[in-house]
């Protein structure tokens, strides 16, 4: 089961890769510096991963404008995780889950994708404390957690204001 809104989401450190290049992330060591958007996907190059890759792109400056940062998850490896991100200019980190680790810990395998060793489409909008404000869950409509998440990341902002 996916966690929910108001959960503590759990911690994790993991090897990302933007740009062609490693960089660990932490969720603590995110959390220090902004609030995050955490998005589970089921494989790069697929139609609705790449529409929602894209969507958050094109989002992604406003994103940062409102403190927060974006992070990609599917099981992919790291070589097409940097094919997938150079082809759609993608500036935020992807991270490789093979063993679905992270995504269990966050309850983001699907039945399906499961038993298909991939992830279910989930977002997870957490803020700096380290609560999800929003979970959005729809394997097929990526604008669901397009603007879903950036609705949660203006009703943070509007909280702290």
């Amino acid at each position: 089961m996916s966690l929910k809104t108001g959960d503590r989401a759990p911690d994790f450190d993991v090897v990302a890769r933007q740009a062609g290049a490693e960089r660990r992330l932490s969720l603590k060591g995110l959390l220090a510096e902004r609030n995050l958007v955490l998005y589970f996907y089921p494989r790069d190059f697929t139609a609705v991963c790449t529409r929602e890759a894209c969507g958050f792109r094109n989002n992604y400056a406003s994103v940062v404008a409102e403190d927060t940062e974006v992070v990609g998850v599917s099981v992919d490896d790291a070589a097409t995780h940097d094919r997938f991100a150079t082809e759609y200019k993608l500036p935020f980190p992807l991270v490789s889950d093979p063993g679905l680790e992270l995504a269990r810990s966050y309850g983001a395998v699907s039945t399906l994708g499961g038993l298909m060793g991939m992830t279910g489409r989930y977002t997870f909008v957490i803020d700096r404390s380290a609560t999800i404000v929003a979970v959005f869950d729809s394997m097929f409509r990526a604008s669901q957690h397009i603007d879903g998440a950036g609705e949660a990341i203006r009703s943070i902002r509007r909280r702290i204001a």
